[in-house]
C-alpha cells in the first residue's frame, strides 16, 4: 500500500497480470463475524463519475486501519455482503465508516 495526498493505495494485479490502482474507500472490522473488510474504487474517476466500489475480506491478522498484506480474500457469504452492504450505505449517507459508530447490538460498555 502506499500513501498518496492522505489517500491509501492499493495495486490489485488481474488474473492477466494488469495492474491498475485502487482508493481504499474504507477499511472496518466486524464483531459479527470476527474479520476485516477493505472497499476499494479505482483511481483516476472525476468526481462527478460513477465508479465501481469493490469489497474483499482482509487476510486473518492485516490490521484495517493500515492493511499491509498481499492478499485480498473474496466475500462468499450472503449475510456477509448485507452487512457490507449496509456499512457501504451508512458510509455514502455520512454516517461514519468506524466499526464502533454502528450499531451491532450489543450495549455499549460506556
Amino acid at each position: 500500500m502506499s500513501e498518496n495526498n492522505d489517500q491509501q493505495q492499493i495495486t490489485m494485479v488481474d488474473e492477466n497480470g494488469n495492474e491498475e490502482l485502487y482508493n481504499v474507500l474504507f477499511t472496518f472490522e466486524s464483531p459479527d463475524y470476527h474479520k476485516s473488510y477493505i472497499l476499494l474504487y479505482p483511481t483516476g474517476k472525476a468526481d462527478d463519475e460513477e465508479v465501481d466500489i469493490q469489497a474483499y475480506q482482509l487476510a486473518d491478522g492485516d490490521d484495517p486501519a493500515n492493511p499491509q498484506g498481499g492478499d485480498l480474500l473474496p466475500i462468499e457469504n450472503d449475510d456477509e455482503w448485507d452487512m457490507v452492504e449496509s456499512m457501504l450505505n451508512t458510509f455514502l449517507n455520512g454516517g461514519g465508516t468506524d466499526a464502533s459508530d454502528q450499531d451491532w447490538g450489543v450495549p455499549d460498555p460506556k
